[in-house]
């Protein structure tokens, strides 16, 4: 952080659910704060005519344009803002675009908090490094800390086969689907598939919400987040 401020985020997302997701994810992670969000490219716009923003988490497939002519019409406009761009694309191209445009992280769905918060904390790092460089180190010392590691390791017992199969079962799932169900369709414990849709609505893939039947408690229905 610069000045002991903290580095304000504008969360550009056409996904309510993913909205308020990377809202909260933002908020989680010290030094950052959410200072609003917006559905389309015009309502960014709107917001950066009203409020300060440090860093742009911006998807890049926006209702209205696409996220890096979006970037782009801002840089043209005198914002400075970097990018952390948000997309399910794997275009190499795109990314190449990008980083004229200021994007200095990519995020690629469906991630988990602990993948944002390690793009977060490194880009925070980059911003304490900028300076006059005293050599050629220190500057590969400041653009070191943009890159990113091997993927964030998932909680303890969970496995990323099974969690890809559960993935699939659930987001071809339209209604939804009961911890039961999941592992039914998976072959595994209710128990095991009640631990992996936790972990899809901690990194904010999936909601839960109470399924109530004729008789006997309400079971948690889970659903895949639209656009993840």
């Amino acid at each position: 952080m610069t000045g002991g401020q903290p580095i304000r985020v504008l969360v550009v997302e056409d996904d309510p659910v993913a909205a308020d997701a990377h809202v909260m994810y933002v908020g989680r992670v010290p030094g950052f704060v959410a200072v609003g969000k917006a559905a389309t490219g015009a309502e960014a716009r709107r917001a950066l005519e009203r409020t300060p923003v440090d860093l742009l988490l911006l998807d890049l497939h926006l209702p209205d344009v696409h996220g890096l002519q979006l970037a782009r019409s801002l840089r043209a406009a005198g914002h400075h803002a970097d990018v952390v761009a948000v997309t399910s694309a794997r275009d190499l191209a795109v990314v190449r675009e990008g980083v004229s445009l200021g994007v200095v992280q990519y995020v690629l769905k469906p991630f988990t908090f602990a993948t944002l918060r390690d793009r977060l904390v490194r880009y925070a790092e980059f911003r304490t490094a900028v300076g006059e460089a005293s050599g050629q180190a220190e500057v590969d010392r400041a653009l070191a800390s943009l890159r990113t590691p091997g993927p964030v390791a998932l909680p303890k017992g969970l496995s990323a086969p099974t969690l890809e199969r559960v993935t699939v079962a659930l987001r071809d799932a339209d209604d939804g689907l009961t911890a039961s169900g999941v592992a039914e369709a998976v072959g595994i414990s209710r128990i095991t598939a009640r631990r992996y849709l936790e972990h899809l609505v901690d990194a904010g893939r999936a909601v839960r919400r109470p399924q109530y039947g004729a008789v006997g408690r309400p079971e948690l229905q889970y659903r895949w987040v639209t656009g993840q």
